[in-house]
């Protein structure tokens, strides 16, 4: 049965690959996600893109563990030079848009499930969700999911870490700021122009540290990412545009991020677009990080963003693939991978959950 998964896994990833599904336009990658659950004989629902599923012995008063990914993808960029869309088989490289993020990864956690959708007297509810708009944030993703299926108490979110344990993941706001000055001709004098105003901001910025740093995460990173100012040569600016991304670690909530900011910046405004992409991470002496550990997989903090931004339990990273690879041009990721992960990922949760 263990080999049929993993023929029936790779053999999905290939029509995910070759059907679009970028992000809030993922219906026919939802419509094969539902046929994998028909020909299996598990019970499932669709809420908008989001498919998902319950253990066949799903018993109330026990924990529940959710299994999710997501099957949406980024745009293809200019530098690929293959068909984005087709899946094709290399060296034992399955190319595609989407294969390693976070393809690989959603196959085998729906095949992992499927494996152990018929247990009984299991220690958790199993819970999967294949999700939408992750790689946009968008509305009806994961986060739509969470008052829709049974509350989850713990989770495992497939994105690729090489099946490495990623403990923990950093948060992020963006942030808008403004500084001001007067607007004027550029012919006329003006000791208070909003572009060389900006220039000891960016020197505060480039400087700007927080005091606690994480043991998984390290430190926030602060990042002025976008500058924008004046419209015509002769026309001194009233003001300058800027753009801050902040990745923060689990030592600090994003409102406390908002709060030292705009108590502390040097900018006549500092607007967050979103507090609600926080840092998530797991404690090590969790059953399913000890079970990883004993198993020889490496744990680490993960400076990239994941569905587990929404999530307000306790929330394990983990899956084939690189995350190096991701939005890459000739994305792929390695046929083994996908059969490692899934002898992984269910040797993993036999240890937890059986």
């Amino acid at each position: 049965m263990m080999e049929q998964l993993k023929n029936d896994a790779i053999a999905l990833l290939k029509k995910l690959i070759e059907t679009q599904s970028f992000s809030s336009e993922e219906a026919a990658t939802a419509t094969h996600i539902e046929d994998w659950f028909k020909v299996h004989n598990i019970d499932f629902k669709r809420t908008n893109n989001n498919v998902w599923a319950i253990n066949k012995h799903f018993e109330a008063g026990k924990p529940t563990l959710l299994l999710n990914s997501h099957h949406d993808t980024v745009k293809p960029n200019s530098a690929y030079t293959r068909d984005p869309f087709k899946a094709d088989v290399e060296d034992g490289k399955l190319y595609g848009l989407g294969s390693n993020d976070a393809g690989g990864c959603l196959v085998s956690l729906i095949a992992t499930f499927t494996h152990f959708y018929n247990y009984e007297n299991l220690k958790y509810n199993l819970v999967i969700v294949a999700s939408a708009e992750e790689e946009s944030s968008g509305p009806n993703g994961l986060n739509s999911m969470l008052s829709v299926i049974p509350n989850i108490d713990v989770a495992i979110v497939g994105e690729p870490t090489l099946m490495n344990l990623a403990v923990a993941e950093k948060g992020l706001v963006v942030f808008d700021a403004i500084i001001e000055g007067t607007p004027s001709h550029a012919a006329h004098p003006n000791d208070n122009n909003a572009i060389y105003n900006t220039i000891a901001a960016l020197q505060w910025f480039e400087n700007c540290t927080f005091e606690k740093s994480s043991e998984a995460l390290g430190d926030v990173k602060l990042t002025v990412t976008q500058i924008n100012a004046g419209s015509q040569h002769n026309v001194v600016p009233g003001h300058t545009d800027l753009v801050i991304d902040v990745r923060v670690n689990d030592a600090y909530s994003n409102a406390e991020i908002a709060e030292i900011l705009q108590e502390q910046a040097p900018v006549t405004k500092i607007t967050p677009r979103s507090l609600r992409l926080n840092s998530s991470s797991i404690p090590m002496e969790h059953d399913l990080v000890k079970a990883g550990l004993a198993m020889g997989r490496t744990s680490y903090g993960s400076p990239t963003l994941s569905d587990q931004a929404v999530l307000s339990c306790p929330s394990l990273k983990l899956g084939p693939g690189d995350s190096t690879r991701s939005h890459s041009a000739d994305e792929f990721i390695y046929i083994n991978e996908i059969e490692e992960g899934i002898e992984i990922y269910v040797e993993l949760l036999s240890r937890v959950i059986v």
